[in-house]
């Protein structure tokens, strides 16, 4: 209960104080560290070449989450099946967001993914909506968090000012990113099919 005490606190904090939350962060607004989501540690160490063109959206398929507690354990949830059950060297994207409105930082813009296949990984951000969105939409805050990390992306020079936008089912043949997500990715201005 202490550290759900601490990443409500903090997510106050990055709320109420956007400028105040830390160089890397201030412009990505609220994005809790892999230390508050008490990530198990990484062993990925493949570089992203940067700026990227590509972001690949998709979604975990799973249960969604709708406060920072819900969603601090999905985010474990998932990095324990990639990690732990496919043997992967950590959660497979760069980053997840809950329906609470909060990014939830994977293996950060630096580290390639394992999220969109040996094509596109090398080559992409991977950004996962925690739920399952084939029949409904995740809520006008999630969808604020995506645009808000993008534009974060662009200003620290992790994707090219020109990226693409892609739903995962554009790039692999799968029902990821769910039907309703799918479009409003297809909405959105940097959307590339």
């Amino acid at each position: 209960m202490p550290g759900l005490c601490a990443l409500v606190a903090w997510a106050l904090l990055v709320l109420l104080r956007p400028g105040e939350a830390g160089e890397k962060s201030a412009c990505c607004g609220p994005v809790v560290p892999r230390r508050e989501w008490r990530a198990l540690a990484s062993e990925c160490s493949q570089r992203l070449d940067l700026p990227v063109r590509y972001v690949v959206v998709s979604h975990t398929a799973g249960s969604a989450c709708n406060t920072p507690a819900l969603c601090l354990k999905q985010a474990q949830n998932v990095q324990n099946y990639h990690a732990r059950t496919l043997g992967w060297c950590d959660v497979g994207y760069n980053f997840l967001i809950g329906e609470d409105g909060l990014v939830y930082e994977g293996r950060g813009w630096d580290i390639k993914g394992d999220h969109a296949g040996p094509t596109w990984n090398p080559m992409s951000i991977g950004i996962s909506f925690m739920g399952n969105y084939m029949e409904r939409s995740p809520p006008p805050r999630a969808i604020r968090a995506l645009e808000s990390l993008l534009a974060c992306g662009v200003a620290r020079g992790a994707l090219n000012p020109n990226y693409e936008l892609k739903g995962h089912r554009d790039v692999q043949q799968t029902l990821s990113p769910g039907d309703q997500l799918y479009e409003i990715i297809r909405s959105l201005p940097h959307y590339r099919e």
